[in-house]
């Protein structure tokens, strides 16, 4: 018998949403016909040694021209949501000024045939491709970004806005802002202090100013993406748990104080010391990024274990925004992905507790991504056998049920992903999909994980609507 088929398995409420979760650079390729630009990712992974193997987006799933396949593929997983983004540099090919019309036609297309296939489409309007000419313009360190991303947010709006039934503005700003402007792992890859800060606040002025946009145009539901991380001290000693909290305001603070409590985070000056305020801030900011949520995404993996580190430089002006005295360890004992990410699905209860304790008017939670890669093989008998991730989702939607139980108002879950696909700097290698992909034929082959995700969908129905009558 399988697991969601066992009377222990926890019920998830009636109303409960599943879907599954993809991303434009990730799937698409196709990037440079019909009037697409590049974008910072494009420029990044063209960059010898930035990416495993020298991979690109170039080609990736070939969604772009594949995409009924893939809708057909939805269709037969019995999902009744897609979680999709749109490229930026698609439809406005320099961030601003003149339209693409056959941008704007593609992601019609796939709108439509969502939903003649009787699926819901939930947009996200910004996963991580900056058009390169607006980084070449600053890029995130400058509040004109913000203001260019307001404006594509209400072309998307008046194009699809009768259509699309929940809007997400941004996915995983952490990512963007330290990964790519501290860090320098991922596009644009620079290593800054000041101007990934000033990233991280252009952000979120950019999804208020999109919200006030996706609010004008009618948009039914409208959300953030956030990649928010349980984390836990390696010890109690003082310095462990001082770190403990600055990689709190570096991994969630930083976004959920302003977005759901009107706030900055009252301890990013002990975090960042001189770096934390800069003329990037204006009157009114607060305001704008605090504008009301119908629901928060939460993109969740794995926690984390942090403990005391020194700084890498003395001074201040030289550091990263992520150089904040902290260092991560693995203290877990539990499997792991084949990232390298420990699985503890009990972290995720946790996390989504704490959010509902700290911030009592959050809005309904979305489990916008979640999802495991470990070494997927197509089989002698054509089947791929993932039984890992099949454990792996079971796990986590058991530990969105015990949230749901302890008063969490979770609505619904986006398996990461629909298709294995670019994994950004790490290529080609991590496989996240239910549905294998063979990278040189470009077959698609659903995995065990992919049947095991409709039956799951199929006996929770059965079952809310028997328990209904």
């Amino acid at each position: 018998m399988n697991s969601w088929e066992e009377p222990d398995f926890p019920a998830l409420p009636a109303g409960f949403r599943f879907g599954a979760a993809t991303a434009a650079y990730q799937i698409e390729g196709a990037h440079d016909l019909d009037g697409r630009a590049p974008s910072i990712w494009d420029t990044f992974s063209h960059t010898p040694g930035r990416t495993l193997g020298g991979a690109t987006g170039d080609t990736a799933c070939d969604h772009y021209h594949r995409y009924r396949e893939d809708v057909t593929l939805l269709r037969g997983l019995g999902v009744d949501n897609y979680r999709f983004s749109i490229a930026w540099p698609r439809l406005l090919p320099q961030g601003t000024g003149p339209v693409n019309q056959k941008g704007l036609d593609f992601y019609d297309r796939l709108i439509d045939e969502l939903f003649a296939a009787g699926i819901r489409p939930a947009v996200t309007l910004y996963h991580w491709d900056l058009p390169q000419a607006l980084e070449d313009r600053g890029g995130w360190r400058v509040r004109e970004t913000a203001e260019a991303f307001a404006s594509y947010a209400a072309l998307a709006a008046e194009r699809y806005g009768d259509r699309v039934e929940r809007w997400i503005t941004l996915n995983e700003p952490y990512c963007s802002a330290f990964v790519g402007y501290a860090e320098g792992r991922h596009a644009p890859g620079v290593q800054e202090g000041r101007g990934a800060l000033a990233a991280a606040h252009h952000l979120l002025v950019a999804h208020g100013l999109a919200v006030r946009e996706l609010r004008a145009a009618g948009a039914r539901e409208v959300g953030i993406a956030l990649n928010l991380d349980r984390i836990h001290a390696a010890s109690d000693r003082p310095d462990d748990l001082a770190a403990l909290r600055r990689a709190e305001v570096l991994h969630n603070d930083v976004w959920t104080d302003p977005l759901l409590a009107g706030r900055y985070p009252a301890q990013e000056a002990e975090t960042w010391a001189g770096l934390a305020e800069g003329p990037w801030r204006q009157p009114g900011d607060l305001e704008v990024i605090g504008a009301p949520l119908d629901f928060l995404g939460v993109n969740f993996y794995r926690p984390i274990t942090v403990a005391a580190a020194p700084h890498r430089a003395d001074d201040i002006e030289a550091r990263t925004a992520v150089d904040i005295g902290v260092t991560e360890l693995d203290q877990y004992g539990t499997p792991h992905t084949t990232m390298g990410w420990p699985i503890v699905p009990g972290a995720l209860t946790e996390l989504l507790c704490e959010l509902h304790a700290r911030y009592p008017q959050m809005p309904p939670v979305w489990i916008t991504e979640s999802g495991a890669a470990f070494e997927d093989v197509l089989g002698p008998d054509g089947r791929v056998h993932d039984p890992e991730r099949t454990g792996y989702l079971a796990d986590h939607l058991a530990a969105v049920a015990d949230s749901v139980a302890a008063g969490v108002d979770v609505r619904g879950f986006y398996v990461w992903s629909l298709l294995d696909n670019f994994e950004w700097a790490r290529g080609y290698q991590q496989r996240f999909g239910l549905v294998h992909v063979d990278y040189d034929t470009l077959t698609r082959t659903p995995k065990d994980s992919y049947h095991w995700y409709r039956g799951l969908f199929t006996a929770h129905r059965a079952r809310t609507e028997e328990a209904a009558r």
